[in-house]
């Protein structure tokens, strides 16, 4: 039984070797020269540039009424609760639509896919300004993030088709940190928007910023080598989908990527809610500005590869899970510099180990890897919705107190999930040198 059938952690040099070896083209296959895209190699900078910006693009429009709540509830009248409905119908659209459009992927290519996703989420966005009333909006936010569900299970499953696998961590690295990018200019550009021009306003900017990205995303993307179309049958996607989830290693991977999204989207939505209050009652351009602790994310998103090189993959997870749990207790303090602190460890351990989760998604797939990383995200955007709206009625009735408490629960389900997998793996490590040492009879 191989590593990845138990859950034993595994540097990206054996992962890659393991990998390599089942695409058409890749290193050990006979007589067949390896075209992937590699670092310093021919479109890998237009197309890490391209996967960037669609990474920008998708959370800053997923998310851009996140750092906006008060100011909705405000205009609408509505609590906290129901304003934070505005982030949750998006990501549990996304969470929704993510497999179905995977399987699109698989039959017309991952570029057309996300082409025609982002094209369709940017229309979206240039209407959400006009939205007459909360469920209007609600509406319109939920058909936004099913477009955006084109994106991030067939950008995985490019960069697993495109790339040399000992390059795979890097390359999604690069793609996660474009979505922290997206996500702090969103937030940043529309905090002081809205502080000067409206909430309606601030959100038609970040539309504007989306269309850019996303003509610039199709110039630049390069076309697809080893893409081989696949079915569309009904009956081959309940079966891929069924093998996906009868992998041990592939179930705890979603639930480790949902949990840590409990956390990232409980945090995120109501932090504005405790930073308008006192102690702190700051105006909502200094609020917005607070998300530039996402430049955090993009540093470990982006050094992913090398955690997982250094600790291996359980290491880097449980520094991931202890680097968040440490954010949130710090962040109980009532000293603003002390909260700060406490949003960059938070922001600094979620992106580095979502980075390390989805790689590792990829990588364990043999087939469908779009379904796989499909359910990856669809996992991922449930404990976004879910942190969204329980760590908002956790904090309507507990204050910041009772949304840390949420995260801290989703960070001991990582770090129990974690430990399955190294008893797992500890489990098969006495049968391993026996079968190498036996002798042939």
């Amino acid at each position: 039984m191989t590593p990845a059938d138990t859950g034993a952690s595994t540097t990206l040099d054996a992962a890659a070797s393991v990998s390599a070896t089942d695409v058409p083209g890749a290193p050990g296959a006979p007589d067949a020269p390896d075209s992937r895209m590699a670092p310093g190699g021919p479109g890998y900078r237009r197309m890490s540039l391209a996967l960037f910006l669609a990474g920008v693009a998708t959370f800053a429009l997923l998310y851009s009424t996140q750092a906006l709540l008060p100011l909705i509830s405000g205009d609408m009248g509505v609590s906290a609760s129901d304003a934070s409905w505005t982030v949750a119908a998006a990501t549990g659209g996304l969470a929704v639509f993510v497999l179905p459009m995977s399987a699109l992927s698989e039959r017309f290519g991952r570029r057309t896919v996300m082409t025609a996703s982002l094209a369709v989420a940017v229309t979206v966005g240039l209407l959400v300004p006009f939205a007459p009333s909360l469920p209007a909006l609600v509406a319109l936010r939920a058909v936004q993030g099913a477009a955006l569900a084109g994106l991030p299970a067939s950008a995985t499953a490019y960069l697993a088709e495109e790339v040399r696998p000992r390059a795979l961590v890097t390359a999604i690295g690069l793609f996660v940190a474009g979505n922290s990018v997206g996500g702090m200019s969103g937030r940043v550009i529309t905090g002081w928007v809205a502080q000067e021009w409206g909430w309606r306003i601030a959100v038609g900017v970040i539309g504007l910023v989306a269309v850019a990205c996303a003509v610039a995303f199709r110039m630049l993307l390069p076309a697809p080598k080893h893409f081989t179309p696949g079915s569309l049958r009904p009956r081959v996607l309940v079966r891929t989908v069924r093998d996906h989830l009868a992998n041990p290693l592939l179930r705890r991977l979603y639930a480790i990527g949902a949990l840590f999204m409990t956390v990232f989207g409980g945090v995120y939505t109501v932090i504005g809610y405790r930073l308008a209050q006192a102690p702190f009652s700051l105006p909502q351009g200094l609020i917005g500005s607070i998300f530039l602790v996402y430049l955090v994310g993009t540093v470990s998103a982006s050094t992913a590869g090398r955690l997982v090189g250094r600790l291996g993959r359980r290491g880097a997870l449980y520094l991931g899970g202890g680097t968040t749990a440490a954010g949130l207790l710090l962040s109980l303090a009532p000293s603003l510099p002390l909260v700060l602190l406490g949003l960059v460890l938070i922001t600094a351990g979620f992106f580095a180990g979502h980075a390390v989760a989805s790689s590792a998604v990829g990588k364990t797939a043999q087939h469908g890897r779009a379904q796989a990383s499909a359910l990856y995200q669809s996992a991922y955007y449930v404990g976004s919705s879910a942190g969204s709206t329980v760590g908002a009625v956790a904090f309507h009735s507990g204050g910041w107190a009772g949304t840390v408490g949420v995260g801290l629960l989703a960070v001991a389900g990582v770090v129990a999930i974690t430990v399955l997998g190294s008893l797992a793996a500890r489990r098969q490590a006495p049968d391993r040198p026996v079968r190498a040492l036996s002798l042939p009879r």
